[in-house]
């Protein structure tokens, strides 16, 4: 799985967070590609719904 389908699948639009927050798109993304996605998400679980909220993924 890639960092980008996993803001996907959490509901996180990618290219609207890379965007806006490249610094913290790109940590995010090495940090990601280091560790198991599940870990992942329990290190960042508290920062995973703020951004969701920010960046929305709209579904058509």
């Amino acid at each position: 799985m890639t960092f980008e389908e996993y803001l996907t699948q959490k509901k996180i639009n990618a290219q609207a967070f890379q965007q806006a927050e490249p610094e913290r798109f790109k940590e995010w993304r090495q940090l990601f590609d280091q560790i198991h996605p599940d870990s992942f998400t329990a290190q960042k679980k508290f920062l995973i719904n703020p951004l969701r909220r920010r960046y929305s993924l709209t579904v058509a």
